[in-house]
C-alpha cells in the first residue's frame, strides 16, 4: 500500500483517540506503512496538545505492524513492557533521583526545576544496547528532552551517532533548547496548537480533575491566551491559578511604586510558593503586563528574572532586585 493511501479502517483506530493533528498522523502512518523506521523521532510542539499520547500509540502501531492491540495499549498505557523505557525530568532528592510526575507526591522540594541528567541518559545508551525481550526492538521516550543538562546531551549525541536497533522518540516543547546536532539526528514529527473547538472536544472527552469545576469559556483571558490551543495546558493553568494565595496575582499585576510593599511581595511569594509555581506566575506575569502595557522592555527585565530563577540566585533576593526595579521606573 503506497503512502499516500487512504489509512485502513486498523489505521484509523489506531490513532482515533488523537484530536487534531493531521500532519503529524500523516507523518507516522507512512513510517509504519513503510517499516522504514527513523533511529529517532523529535515530537515537537506546546506541552498538553497531544505528543505523549501520539507516542503511544506510535510504539503500539510499531510493535503491532501498524494495526493496533487492544491488549499492547493497555500494557503501553500502563507501562507495563519490558522492552520500553520511558525517561522524565528528575529531581535530586537524598541521593536519589525522583521522577517529576511523583516530586508533589513524595515531598520532594520544587525550588529548582527538574532536570535530564547525565545518569538517565547513561541509562537510555545501554537500553537501546541490550537484546529485546519480547518486541522487536527496544523503545524509549525521553520526555521533555529540552530539560537536558549539558552533560547529558552531550551523551544523547553520542548515542545518536550509533543509534543500533533501538527506537527513541524525544518530545520536546522548545525543540530550539536542544543541541542542534541532536535535532539534526532525529525525523520531526510537528504537532500544532489546537482549535478552540478541537480543545473542546479534548476537554469534553476526559474526565475533569475532581477539584476541576471551571466549564470551558469561564476562564480567565488570559489564561486562554497561556494555554495556546493546548487543552493540557489550559488544565495545568487553571490548577496553577487555583493555588496561588488569595489575591497575590492582582497584588502583583498591580505593580505597587512603593519599596516596602515590592519587599512585602517578593517575601510572599518566595516563602508561599515552590519553583515550578513561581515560574508559572512569572509567565503569567509577562503575559499581564504585555497585554496591558505592550512594552518589551519589562518583558527583557522579566526574563532576566527568569533566568536567575533558573541559576542558582536565591529566589527571595531575585524577586525582590525586579519587583523594586520595576518600583522605581525600571524597564518601563
Amino acid at each position: 500500500m503506497g503512502d499516500d493511501a487512504p489509512p485502513t479502517m486498523a489505521e484509523d483506530a489506531l490513532f482515533a483517540d488523537l484530536i487534531g493533528h493531521g500532519l503529524a498522523v500523516r507523518l507516522l502512518r507512512a513510517a509504519l506503512r513503510s517499516a522504514r523506521l527513523a533511529p529517532a523521532y523529535l515530537f515537537t510542539g506546546p506541552e498538553g496538545v497531544g505528543r505523549r499520547l501520539a507516542a503511544l500509540r506510535f510504539l503500539e502501531g510499531v510493535l503491532s505492524g501498524g494495526q493496533g492491540d487492544p491488549v499492547l495499549r493497555r500494557r503501553l498505557d500502563q507501562g507495563n513492557l519490558a522492552d520500553l523505557l520511558w525517561q522524565e525530568p528528575t529531581f535530586a532528592h537524598q541521593g536519589q533521583m525522583v521522577p517529576a510526575s511523583r516530586a508533589e507526591e513524595l515531598g520532594v522540594s520544587r525550588r529548582t526545576p527538574p532536570q535530564i541528567r547525565l545518569e538517565q541518559v547513561r541509562e537510555v545508551s545501554r537500553f537501546l544496547g541490550r537484546r529485546p525481550i519480547e518486541s522487536p526492538r527496544p523503545l524509549v521516550v525521553i520526555e521533555a528532552a529540552e530539560a537536558m543538562a549539558e552533560s547529558a546531551a552531550n551523551a544523547l549525541l553520542k548515542t545518536l551517532e550509533e543509534p543500533g536497533d533501538g527506537l527513541l522518540i524525544l518530545i520536546t516543547s522548545a525543540p530550539e533548547r536542544l543541541l542542534v546536532t541532536i535535532r539534526s539526528r532525529c525525523q520531526v514529527i510537528p504537532f500544532l496548537p489546537l482549535s478552540v473547538a478541537e480543545m473542546d472536544a479534548v476537554l469534553r472527552r476526559e474526565p475533569p480533575p475532581a477539584d476541576e469545576t471551571t466549564p470551558m469559556g469561564a476562564d480567565p483571558e488570559e489564561l486562554l491566551t497561556l494555554a495556546a490551543g493546548s487543552p493540557g495546558a489550559l488544565q495545568n493553568h487553571r490548577q496553577q491559578w487555583r493555588q496561588l494565595p488569595e489575591g497575590l496575582a492582582d497584588r502583583l499585576g498591580e505593580r505597587s511604586t512603593n519599596p516596602l510593599t515590592a519587599l512585602e511581595l517578593a517575601r510572599e511569594i518566595s516563602e508561599s510558593l515552590e519553583g515550578e509555581q513561581q515560574l508559572w506566575l512569572l509567565q503569567w506575569w509577562q503575559n499581564r503586563l504585555w497585554e496591558r502595557h505592550r512594552d518589551p522592555r519589562q518583558i527583557v527585565r522579566l526574563e532576566v528574572l527568569r533566568k536567575h530563577l533558573l541559576s542558582h540566585v536565591q529566589p527571595r533576593l531575585a524577586w525582590e532586585v525586579t519587583l523594586l526595579d520595576l518600583a522605581r521606573g525600571g524597564g518601563t
